[in-house]
């Protein structure tokens, strides 16, 4: 895989032999000294084969955005031997158009390292945009609760210059909306986007007669590492978001030090991005880039294409005349087959449930009468 590339679909994995999530193995497991801590190994071996995939898959790409994300904060917060932030300006002066306004009285140094900043933003965007194109959707909606946690923490400091400390009800109502619109736009949207494009990427592309396959094949598509990075995306937004707030909030004169949460607003928010990265990075590398948008089944309905309808058994269909078969297959991937010799059935090269006898790998279709494997009544073109 090329750094900074796009990334390899599943049948390149199999060429390049590309390591999956199966494949990775823990040098020690806490499932060993209590089996209730099995679903910890779990989450450990995930995060264990997204460090490897990140160590062999990043690149010079992928650390410029990091790169040019932290240079947009930090120039956003820099107030050392400025004064600007620390003194708390003139808070008579505010706007931006007018004789007086607010920000034709920003000191020079300052203004020009907020243009630098906002230049620096651009880049950072557009970056992600060129670098994750089945996630432009998804970005774009991140952005927007990214924006409205910042915008409600600011509301909450308005009237509560101490937010949360002496707060009342009637000041939680920014960040509350804010949440309420971080925790809709990112799991109800974005997440279930990613889960149920996986689901239709699994059951498309990792169809097989041997269930044993397909368990393997949902494990190694697991999104539980992801979904935990997602959580901590949204925690370390609200800690920078509160700490920038936090920090301009005090008004003048300012008697305390405000540099920690200046402080705490540029490491959190460093943070913020570079898991954000991971959070966009993971589905995409999963998925392979195939053109497609990572969509949730709702809006794929909405966008007029097929989406195949999810159901515990699914008949099979000649690849000749396409005329319904006799086979049958589960949720887990195994197919079933009836007994040509009696009223029982069975997986096909195994021994039927009523007289023992063989089932037939190969079906005979009733119309046509063409035998075809079993596999082949279950061919469908790709999801992606």
């Amino acid at each position: 895989m090329e750094e900074g590339g796009a990334i390899p679909n599943d049948e390149e994995w199999i060429e390049t032999d590309q390591i999956r999530l199966s494949d990775v193995q823990l040098s020690f497991k806490l499932e060993d000294r209590n089996p209730r801590l099995a679903f910890v190994d779990s989450i450990l071996q995930e995060y264990a084969f997204h460090g490897k995939m990140i160590l062999k898959g990043w690149g010079p790409t992928e650390a410029l955005i990091i790169g040019i994300g932290s240079l947009s904060i930090i120039l956003g917060a820099w107030d050392l031997g400025i004064g600007e932030i620390s003194s708390g300006g003139d808070y008579n002066r505010w706007g931006l158009y007018g004789d007086n306004a607010g920000f034709l009285h920003v000191n020079d140094f300052s203004l020009m390292l907020a243009l630098l900043s906002l230049i620096a933003w651009i880049g950072f965007f557009s970056l992600l945009w060129a670098r994750f194109p089945l996630m432009r959707e998804n970005l774009v909606y991140m952005s927007i609760a990214i924006l409205g946690i910042q915008v409600g923490y600011i509301v909450s400091h308005t009237s509560a210059t101490s937010f949360p400390y002496g707060a009342g009800i009637s000041d939680w109502a920014g960040v509350g909306l804010a949440n309420i619109i971080l925790i809709f736009l990112a799991i109800i949207v974005v997440h279930k986007a990613v889960s149920e494009t996986r689901d239709i990427h699994v059951e498309e592309r990792h169809s097989h007669p041997d269930p044993r396959v397909v368990k393997k094949a949902w494990r190694d598509h697991s999104l539980n590492a992801w979904s935990f990075n997602l959580a901590i995306w949204m925690l370390f937004l609200n800690i920078s978001s509160w700490a920038g707030a936090h920090a301009i909030s005090p008004r003048p004169p300012i008697e305390n030090d405000m540099t920690i949460y200046v402080v705490l607003y540029a490491l959190f928010g460093i943070l913020t991005i570079a898991v954000w990265i991971h959070v966009l990075w993971y589905p995409e590398f999963m998925l392979g880039a195939a053109g497609d948008r990572i969509q949730s089944v709702r809006a794929r309905e909405v966008s007029g294409e097929i989406v195949p309808v999810k159901s515990d058994k699914r008949q099979g269909s000649c690849p000749i005349c396409n005329a319904e078969s006799v086979a049958v297959k589960s949720q887990d991937g195994s197919i079933v087959l009836p007994c040509t010799e009696c009223d029982g059935d069975g997986k096909p090269g195994a021994a039927c449930s009523s007289c023992n006898s063989i089932i037939p790998a190969r079906v005979t279709c009733s119309e046509c009468g063409s035998s075809t494997t079993v596999m082949s009544h279950f061919s469908r073109s790709e999801a992606w």
